[in-house]
């Protein structure tokens, strides 16, 4: 029979390893804890034993929060079962978000006009799937009443659901002067038009749409025209619960693509180059029918490079060999989403059994400056605001760091709070003014520096990019976070 201190001495260990007993499970080694309280006779000793291990648990709970290993295939929907998923969760957003964001940007109607093959940014966001051009010219008017949002459409080619076709057919003069008249006849006092100085999304009404609008309106309702930019940037920003669990798991995708490209069923040290490893993740992007939105990139780290403190981004193309730090950056949409993703391996040299040391707490200096970012997470907080509470965290931390953090959604680069750029750390002025909201997912991207005791004290980069959303309160990672290396045995 297992003694007291038997089952104390596991369960602290179990929590020391910050892992459970392996045969065990977190299910069996808790059970472990609830005998060795049960036979504590002592209500002083149980409460000590119960306040020591929480806290034990706490501490190893906080230094690995959120990290997982995401390994293995995921599913996938078919092209055309994907439409029917991004059309629940359209209807969703216009029904339930876009009444609430367009009070809150005192607009009573919005434009969105666009020609086909010079589509607004935004306008693929607002469409059931499958929709491929703005055909012809294609008008979309949202207009707030007391009861929601009516969305009207005034179009050669109807949309059909979730719009209401207030005029079809005819040609593009008459088209034109149906828009005037919808527009005079429901007499918005604030009218949205996507013009943006600052906003590249928001700026997607084109001169001569403008012009063509101004011609269609009595004079004085060119007062009434104001820029949307505020209302385009929430409704970009801003993520549904649907929303947010399918996101995880697109980025659990990419995460899942990362792992089989760092591992020796894709690298062949000696021989494997960087580039065959990028170029292997956009085929694999490809065969799953997920668009990049960038093209991959990968590079790797090894003694004798030049990565000093002035040095923007550590690392070199060429083939990958024994001992070397690798690094990729990806980025894939699917349900409307991207993603944007950042993670490190390490290429083991013959013989090794272990990751050098001075990696594995590399690591943990980056999941350090992870925790000290997201700490910084506060509701109404601007981008600026968080980089330079987080780099003065870092100073204090002496964690060398560099943040350039961003929204994501329906671009990979979404509109947002800018949270620091890599090239420019001291705030970013218009777009590092947006504050944060709930509701709102970014990529959490950055780096750090670190002196490597097996390369001498060179320094390696550690750069990470992990998905994770806002809920008012706390970040939370989207697929869990990178929290140990990939190795390529």
């Amino acid at each position: 029979m297992r003694t007291l201190a038997g089952y104390l001495n596991d369960f602290l260990l179990s929590i020391e390893a910050r892992k459970p007993n392996p045969h065990l499970g977190w299910r069996g080694t808790f059970i472990q804890y609830a005998r060795c309280h049960h036979t504590l006779r002592s209500v002083s000793m149980r409460k000590l034993v119960v306040l020591g291990c929480l806290l034990l648990f706490t501490q190893a709970t906080i230094a690995q929060e959120q990290g997982r290993e995401v390994a293995g295939p995921r599913a996938v929907l078919e092209y055309r079962d994907r439409p029917p998923v991004e059309n629940r969760y359209l209807e969703e957003r216009l029904e339930t978000l876009l009444p609430a964001l367009m009070e809150e940007t005192n607009l009573d109607m919005w434009l969105v006009l666009n020609r086909e093959y010079a589509e607004d940014p935004i306008y693929f966001s607002l469409v059931p799937q499958p929709t491929f051009a703005a055909r012809r010219t294609t008008m979309l008017v949202f207009h707030r009443t007391e009861d929601g949002v009516d969305r009207l459409t005034v179009n050669r080619y109807p949309l059909g659901d979730p719009y209401e076709s207030a005029w079809e057919g005819g040609d593009l003069d008459t088209q034109w002067q149906a828009l005037g008249e919808l527009i005079v006849s429901r007499d918005p006092a604030r009218i949205g038009i996507n013009v943006s100085r600052d906003w590249p999304v928001a700026d997607g009404l084109t001169h001569a749409l403008h012009q063509r609008l101004l011609e269609v309106l009595p004079e004085d309702y060119a007062d009434r025209l104001v820029p949307a930019e505020d209302l385009v940037v929430r409704w970009a920003e801003t993520r549904t619960q649907n929303e947010m669990e399918t996101f995880a798991h697109t980025v659990s995708i990419a995460r899942s693509v990362i792992a089989e490209a760092f591992s020796s069923r894709v690298i062949t040290p000696g021989v494997t180059t960087t580039d065959d490893v990028a170029w292997y993740l956009r085929q694999r992007f490809a065969e799953l029918d997920l668009p990049a939105w960038f093209m991959p990139y990968v590079n790797a780290q090894r003694p004798g490079q030049t990565c000093d403190s002035d040095t923007a981004f550590c690392g070199e193309s060429g083939i990958i060999q024994a001992g070397d730090v690798l690094h990729t950056d990806v980025g894939i949409c699917y349900l409307r989403l991207c993603t944007d993703t950042q993670e490190m391996g390490y290429v083991s040299k013959l013989g090794e059994t272990e990751i050098p040391k001075g990696l594995v707490d590399a690591l943990k200096v980056g999941n350090r400056w992870q925790d000290l970012l997201t700490d910084e997470f506060v509701t109404g907080r601007t981008g600026n605001e968080i980089t330079a509470a987080t780099r003065t965290e870092c100073a204090k931390n002496k964690i060398e760091c560099s943040v350039y953090s961003h929204a994501i959604g329906f671009f990979g680069h979404a509109p947002g709070p800018t949270i620091g750029m890599w090239d420019d750390q001291d705030g970013t002025p218009v777009l590092g003014d947006w504050p944060l909201h709930p509701n709102t997912c970014y990529a959490i991207e950055g780096n750090i520096k670190t002196p490597l005791p097996e390369w001498d004290g060179q320094l390696v980069q550690i750069k990470l990019e992990q998905s994770a959303c806002f809920d008012g309160e706390t970040v939370h990672y989207l697929a869990g976070r990178q929290t140990n290396w990939h190795i390529v045995r």
